[in-house]
């Protein structure tokens, strides 16, 4: 049975989207389509990606909120295969109607939603299940020594985390800036 088309869904900041995939499921399985060159066309986004990454993560860690400053900044299509997260983006485009502000999706292997994050925002996500994979496809390459990023639980974002128990962080990720110090995109 054909459950749906693939339907890009604006979110609440300026030139971020939520993908609702084409999906088709039978008695052997399910069988999805996750973006198509059509559909990020439509939405003004170039198709070219330049690298693929893959993470897995235990439920209570959260990653991020991390970007690529200046000249370095990617813009990503992410998507959560298998388990479930919260996935956040941040506007730190200073220039944006939307700065400073977030918006926050639920993926899932079950909704197979993927998000696509402009260049200039930040990107966290909270495993909520046992066992989460999340793909990362970057339109430009990773550079180390340009990564950036803020703390999770800066409170001037003041992003709800839905948060119960422990949170598992990198002491990289423990270390970021506040929203207010961390270096932005003009």
């Amino acid at each position: 049975m054909i459950t749906q088309q693939n339907e890009a869904v604006d979110l609440p900041l300026a030139g971020a989207f939520l993908i609702k995939p084409f999906s088709f499921e039978d008695g052997r399985g399910a069988f999805r389509k996750i973006f198509t060159e059509k559909l990020l066309a439509g939405k003004g986004v170039s198709a070219h990606f330049s690298e693929e990454f893959v993470s897995t993560s235990k439920k209570g860690v959260v990653r991020g909120l991390h970007y690529q400053r200046g000249a370095f900044s990617q813009s990503r299509l992410v998507w959560c295969p298998l388990g479930k997260v919260f996935d956040v983006v941040v506007d730190l485009r200073k220039g944006s109607k939307t700065f400073g502000r977030w918006a926050s999706a639920i993926l899932s292997g079950e909704n197979m939603h993927a998000i696509y994050v402009p260049r200039g925002f930040a990107h966290g996500f909270l495993a909520l299940s046992d066992n989460a994979m999340m793909v990362y496809k970057t339109d430009a390459a990773h550079s180390p020594q340009n990564e950036r990023g803020i703390i999770y639980n800066d409170s001037e974002l003041g992003i709800k985390w839905p948060i119960s128990g422990k949170i598992t962080l990198s002491e990289k990720d423990s270390k970021w800036p506040s929203f207010e110090k961390c270096e932005k995109f003009e």
